[in-house]
């Protein structure tokens, strides 16, 4: 489980999350969502121990991320993966090499098991005959599937998507949500997705949190944010822009 207590976090004199209560049972998956700049990717920092908050704590089956040091701190880490916004592939690696990559810098795993798990990876995502590629010769949804294998080759328990759709057409976008939730559920990982994909979103998560002015007002299924009367949630879901409030 993971549990965000209380959490505050400014940089100089702007406050970014003001009181942040969030709790993600194991095994499900969540979106976290809300407007530009409202501080959802400054508090996925916080979940990972990236940053160090200026109040209160994140919990990670009981253990304080911000708080624990040296191997204790190693071994917490070490149960996360990330799926960035942009993949972060190495240029200059082919796709298989990508994949790769984590297995041979963090383990010391022969060549032919390391080939034999990076092949599996590669299926599940749908990469079986890209493997000789270059990212430079690859589509944006080959990219973000390169990016999810190499993630999930580490067998993480918990992942961290950073807007894993951005930059693809719809079609695409609904083809990497469909992956995400496919391989979210035979594997049983904790998801947390960072994205603007809304409606489509909903979709694929357990759960939704919408974050807001540093604070999370609204946690629950897709179907009960999509009929939430709260002025905010209505206004950002629908796009109903009347009114005075503001998401800036």
């Amino acid at each position: 489980m993971i549990k965000v207590v209380d959490l505050y976090k400014s940089f100089k004199d702007q406050a970014v999350l003001r009181g942040v209560n969030l709790t993600i049972e194991e095994g499900c998956s969540m979106a976290l969502i809300g407007g530009s700049g409202q501080g959802k990717s400054i508090l996925l920092k916080h979940i990972i121990g990236l940053i160090r908050p200026d109040q209160g704590r994140v919990l990670i089956d009981n253990q304080d991320i911000g708080k624990v040091r040296g191997r204790p701190l190693k071994q917490l880490k070490e149960r996360f993966g990330i799926v960035f916004q942009g993949g972060a592939l190495f240029d200059s690696l082919t796709v298989f090499d990508n994949v790769a990559f984590p297995l041979r810098e963090k383990t010391r795993l022969n060549d032919s098991i390391i080939r034999d798990k990076v092949l599996q990876e590669l299926s599940r995502v749908g990469l079986s005959d890209a493997k000789k590629k270059y990212p430079a010769e690859i589509s944006g949804g080959m990219k973000k599937r390169t990016a999810l294998a190499r993630c999930l080759i580490m067998n993480p328990e918990i992942i961290l998507f950073d807007e894993p759709t951005t930059g693809l057409d719809p079609l695409i976008s609904k083809a990497i949500h469909r992956l995400i939730r496919e391989c979210q559920k035979s594997l049983k990982f904790t998801a947390i997705i960072v994205t603007h994909e809304i409606p489509a979103i909903f979709s694929i998560v357990d759960y939704v949190a919408m974050l807001y002015n540093g604070k999370i007002i609204f946690t629950g299924t897709p179907e009960e944010i999509k009929t939430s009367l709260d002025p905010v949630v209505h206004q950002f879901i629908h796009g109903e822009l009347e009114g005075p409030i503001s998401l800036k």
